[in-house]
């Protein structure tokens, strides 16, 4: 399965980020939407950005989305101290590659996090860098369907 991640996790705060350090990982890329951040709310908590700034002691960061509405991005993004790429078109990944080559950022030394496997984590095998399934980071708040849709993408990915 093309689609399959490297490594998966309850939600981002459950992941060995350790072990990402151990095996060479130097950069890690978030989804946004629901991988870091309620889907469309804008804000991240501040268990997030906690999680954020322990992990820039030992990693560089960066936001990888989908997202094309730049009024939401630049929301996002004044929370934060390091990169947010929006409108990335993933899982094809010419402009990912053009904004990590413009960064001096190694995908072989970068991880994907993301909640969707046909996005996020296809993306990530297509840019040839480790991945990461998490589960949505409010999942305990989600509709019924938006359950099933997501156990179904898991399923057929």
């Amino acid at each position: 399965m093309i689609a399959k991640a490297d490594y998966e996790a309850k939600t981002i705060y459950e992941i060995d980020y350790d072990k990402l350090k151990r095996d060479g990982i130097k950069v890690i890329a978030f989804d946004l939407d629901s991988t870091v951040m309620k889907s469309k709310s804008g804000t991240f908590s501040e268990e997030t950005l906690k999680l954020f700034d322990n992990l820039k002691k030992d990693f560089s960061l960066l936001i990888i989305s989908n997202n094309h509405n730049l009024e939401y991005i630049a929301k996002a993004a004044n929370q934060i101290d390091f990169p947010v790429l929006a409108n990335a078109k993933k899982p094809r990944t010419s402009v990912s590659k053009q904004f990590l080559k413009d960064n001096g950022i190694n995908h072989k030394e970068m991880v994907m996090v993301g909640d969707r496997p046909l996005t996020d984590i296809l993306f990530g095998k297509f840019l040839g860098c480790k991945t990461i399934l998490v589960d949505s980071i409010n999942w305990y708040e989600e509709k019924p369907i938006v359950r099933f849709a997501r156990g179904l993408e898991r399923i057929v990915s």
